[in-house]
């Protein structure tokens, strides 16, 4: 019997399935039909838009429920243009996300010779909000590149990653190895680093911990160390629902004159995961930013560390950073975290006044009346008033464009 030998974009199908991607989105074309003839032998589900933006906000919806990278497959040139605005806001909001698309074959590229869907340079124009973009020229890349993209969704700050196939190429013969390169484990922050922050922590009397979109995964360490500290947890827009009901929970936005406060008077605000975004820390643009000479931040972006001067940075991914941070710490005396954490929850649902609070009873009847489920924020003024003022009672299920 004939070896049947596979095309480079049906081995591509094979490689998804090798690292647990179960779901795809997109809009089949005869830019990337290799592909889907992959797909029709393949376990991995399907699932088509109206638009191809719909396919990337799709993935993004994916990613941030299953805690996987969101795959979507788009065709050449107004395929690809339609997903930039997704991928755009996953950029922002570090969401894990996979575009494969079709380019023209690969003799045309760059001649400017008026083939269909041709633009004069279609990876530069991903590259410009992805995390990185490659056109695979030869069999041989698909693999590596492949490996490499999963690996830094695993140990980097996640965010959309493009891989163009030009359309001779998707039909070629597959270079087919499989031999998978291991997923790298995240790494946790400098010890001696770790060591200086738990001492800084360890003499603090009004520590306050602060969270963004980046400790989603690191729910259970940071409630061990926030207990040891008896410190307030304040979370942004894309850390609701992690410590629902917790008596140390603060979610309210830092934007708020109430959290402010906390912060300010705190003597020691270890940051996790969070940029210090306008929309969670400036919302109103006053000009009134935190004190940031007293911040302790850990985040698996170095780049993001050194945009604002802080008194302590550690590169690390949060739970593996805050895991041996943990075992740093002296267990403190029950302070006062409980106490500031109530008063700053009431404080804040006052500031955001009665016709907010109103909309925020409609948020939350939603939440009571259908609990575990994720909620999906528009413009609206509802969404407005919970990313001021909202406890959901699911980790990740509250998300929005923040």
């Amino acid at each position: 019997m004939a070896t049947i030998v596979k095309t480079v974009g049906e081995h591509l199908i094979e490689l998804l399935e090798r690292h647990d991607v179960d779901t795809v989105f997109g809009i089949p074309g005869v830019h990337t039909i290799e592909l889907y003839r992959g797909l029709a032998n393949s376990s991995i589900k399907h699932i088509t838009p109206r638009h191809e933006q719909g396919a990337g906000f799709m993935a993004d919806g994916y990613a941030r429920v299953s805690g996987k990278p969101g795959v979507a497959f788009v065709i050449t040139g107004p395929g690809l243009t339609n997903t930039l605005t997704a991928m755009a806001q996953a950029r922002l909001d570090s969401i894990p996300m996979l575009v494969i698309s079709g380019v023209n074959a690969t003799k045309t590229l760059g001649k400017g010779l008026g083939h269909l869907h041709e633009l004069p340079n279609q990876q530069s124009l991903a590259a410009k909000v992805s995390l990185w973009s490659k056109t695979i020229y030869e069999p041989a890349e698909l693999e590596p590149t492949l490996n490499k993209a999963f690996d830094d969704f695993a140990t980097k700050r996640p965010g959309p990653i493009h891989i163009e196939i030009p359309m001779d190429v998707m039909k070629l013969p597959a270079a087919k190895t499989l031999t998978k390169v291991p997923v790298a484990a995240p790494v946790g922050g400098h010890l001696g680093k770790l060591s200086k922050a738990a001492k800084l922590l360890n003499s603090a009397r009004h520590p306050v911990i602060l969270v963004g979109g980046g400790a989603r995964s690191a729910r259970a360490e940071i409630l061990e160390i926030a207990e040891k500290l008896d410190a307030p947890i304040v979370q942004t827009i894309n850390a609701r629902g992690l410590f629902y009901k917790h008596p140390l929970s603060v979610p309210a936005s830092p934007s708020l004159h109430s959290v402010r406060n906390l912060l300010n008077q705190s003597d020691c605000v270890l940051a996790i995961g969070t940029e210090f975004g306008q929309t969670d820390f400036d919302m109103n643009a006053e000009g009134k930013f935190m004190e940031l000479g007293k911040v302790i931040r850990i985040d698996i972006d170095p780049a993001q560390l050194n945009r604002r001067a802080v008194a302590l940075t550690i590169v690390g991914e949060a739970a593996a950073s805050v895991r041996t941070l943990s075992g740093l710490l002296a267990a403190a005396p029950q302070l006062r975290g409980s106490r500031d954490a109530d008063v700053c929850r009431t404080a804040a649902k006052a500031e955001i006044g009665a016709r907010y609070r109103s909309f925020l009873d409609v948020v939350k009847i939603i939440r009571d009346t259908l609990p575990d489920s994720v909620i999906v924020g528009d413009s609206t003024q509802p969404v407005y008033a919970a990313n001021l003022y909202y406890d959901h009672d699911r980790a990740g299920g509250w998300f929005n464009a923040a």
